[in-house]
């Protein structure tokens, strides 16, 4: 499974998903499914944007944990 740590990281800044829309033209709703980690698939060009906006590798937005997306869903 793939976590995403894109609320720790808004957290830790003070940042609002509105705000990184506005100043990177990602989609909001796209945000916001990374936010809440429900989003299946993301662009890489959007990983790209995401990545050099917050000025950090795709490591620290991205993380293999153990087990598998469908144990979440339950």
């Amino acid at each position: 499974m793939i976590k995403c740590h894109l609320s720790r990281i808004l957290g830790e800044r003070k940042q609002k998903i509105a705000e990184v829309s506005r100043e990177t033209g990602i989609n909001r709703n796209t945000l916001h499914r990374l936010y809440n980690e429900t989003a299946t698939r993301v662009e890489l060009d959007v990983i790209d944007v995401l990545c050099r906006y917050l000025d950090i590798q795709v490591g620290e937005l991205f993380e293999i944990t153990e087990g598998n997306a469908e144990e979440k869903s339950d």
